[in-house]
């Protein structure tokens, strides 16, 4: 198990002790596979954005061999148009339960590369990703649409959903602003990406209409604001009106209206979204709510339906417990996490003359 010498940095007054972190960590540990594959927990599918989540909460706590071990199995199950499919069984990396292919959880890995980087200084890991996350950035682009939004996924045959999730493309933002942090400190300029990452900053920004209406997922609602395209005044303005439409008070955040529904990881990325804004002392509150889904072995449910006071589903998943890891180390002053929830140290892109 992690000692809680290797934790102290994700202790929260209400939200963690030491020891309760370290006990949280060695969950997500024991979920991993020895090949590097973290699943959703033993038994289920591993998707690739919810395993780079978890491998950033495990170098968040000092697990760096593990997290490592993480984005190798990615580099070595890549498919050879820079994709990972959207599914794979537990333990059989050549068995995917869906072959399509997401664009946000492809893109995700430039997050959790650079993460990697940030916590680690490895510049020979830098070196041996590298390809894995160029071939990556590139899938995601060609599902880039004129209007910056990006789409959905391709389908297992290959033909391309054009359609934009707002969401979705709001991570993928993040991850073009991380696949060009890599970039600039590698000296190799990738102008097309800036490009493609200031057309999509503006969509989100500026368009909504070029977006699959989802607004009755939270995601929908902070989702612009944690993957740094909404900032300022703006987002201040966004988060307030969705506020108490999304927000239980002393429970969590739902996950879609009007279900009874509160979920742990909505609640914790919007408490990293809070942070992000500067506005720390609601997002520890947020994380102080959602205890009550901690259970015993220091993994949290997935939800509560609060209607009728029930854990569902009856799963803890390591993703779950990754995202509060994250959102306390970013509240905790975690160097690598605040770089890229932050992103006052990201590039930008080019924003398009437009409106």
């Amino acid at each position: 198990m992690t000692s809680p010498g290797r934790t102290e940095r994700l202790v929260l007054p209400g939200v963690l002790t030491a020891e309760e972190a370290a006990r949280t960590v060695a969950g997500i540990a024991a979920t991993q596979r020895t090949d590097g594959a973290i699943p959703w927990f033993r038994g289920h599918h591993l998707d690739p954005w919810d395993h780079v989540e978890a491998a950033m909460a495990l170098d968040a706590a000092g697990e760096h061999t593990r997290a490592e071990a993480a984005y190798t199995w990615l580099a070595r199950h890549q498919n050879p148009d820079g994709s990972w499919y959207a599914a794979y069984a537990d333990g059989a990396a050549d068995e995917p339960t869906d072959r399509s292919r997401e664009s946000n959880f492809v893109a995700y890995i430039a997050v959790g590369v650079w993460h990697h980087y940030l916590s680690t200084g490895d510049d020979a890991f830098l070196d041996r990703m590298w390809p894995t996350v160029y071939a990556a950035v590139e899938f995601v682009l060609q599902l880039q649409q004129p209007g910056g939004q990006i789409g959905w996924k391709r389908e297992e045959d290959g033909t391309p959903v054009t359609d934009a999730l707002l969401t979705g493309s709001s991570s993928v933002h993040q991850a073009l602003r991380c696949a060009l942090a890599i970039a600039e400190h590698r000296e190799e300029p990738q102008p097309d990406w800036e490009l493609a990452a200031g057309l999509l900053a503006h969509a989100i920004r500026h368009h909504p209409e070029r977006f699959l209406d989802k607004s009755r997922y939270s995601m929908d609602w902070y989702y612009p604001v944690l993957g740094g395209a909404v900032t300022g005044p703006a987002a201040k303005e966004r988060i307030e009106e969705g506020w108490d439409r999304f927000v239980v008070p002393g429970l969590g955040v739902r996950c879609v209206v009007p279900n009874p529904w509160v979920t742990g990881g909505e609640s914790c990325e919007l408490a990293l979204t809070l942070w992000a804004m500067g506005e720390s002392d609601r997002a520890v509150q947020i994380l102080q709510w959602i205890q009550h889904l901690r259970a015993e072995d220091g993994m949290y449910w997935t939800g509560y339906v609060f209607d009728d006071e029930a854990v569902w589903p009856r799963e803890c998943t390591s993703w779950t417990a990754g995202s509060l890891l994250l959102a306390v180390a970013a509240l905790g002053g975690d160097e690598a996490t605040v770089s890229v929830f932050g992103g006052e140290r990201l590039p930008s892109g080019l924003e398009p003359d437009c409106c």
